[in-house]
């Protein structure tokens, strides 16, 4: 399976929403300046996503869009379902092997469910802000 840019432009508009959206309304003019995507390509992703309940639109000057529900309550499952379709890895394989290849998608659609985008803001803030200790 290979997650398109699709699937991670759209995590990653999920993430800038849950820490920028914080204050209030995020543009996805601001969103694509700061990650370095085209607004046009985030357009695209945030209709279905905002079809599907995870982000709310606010009009007028000072608006833009924020997470619909807290970020822990958000998993990336649910982003990739909604930008990508269902998690498949093989078609019918004919091969005798389908057992494996349903223990492998329910494995990783497990790691999917079980990280929020929180989760993805936590990682994102170790590595943006390093997590590099020193000691005197």
């Amino acid at each position: 399976m290979k997650v398109s840019t699709k699937g991670r432009y759209g995590l990653l508009l999920m993430v800038d929403l849950g820490v920028s959206g914080q204050e209030g309304p995020v543009s996805l003019k601001s969103v694509a300046e700061r990650k370095g995507l085209s607004d046009h390509y985030l357009e695209q992703l945030i209709a279905p996503l905002r079809n599907a309940g995870l982000v709310r639109s606010v009009r007028g000057a000072y608006g833009g869009y924020t997470l619909a529900r807290p970020a822990d309550q958000i998993s990336a499952g649910e982003v990739l379902r909604i930008l990508e379709g269902p998690i498949s890895l093989v078609e019918d394989s004919g091969d005798g092997l389908e057992a494996f290849w349903n223990e492998l998608r329910t494995s990783i659609e497990q790691v999917l469910d079980s990280t929020s985008i929180a989760d993805l803001i936590d990682m994102w803030g170790k590595q943006e802000h390093g997590s590099i200790m020193f000691y005197i």
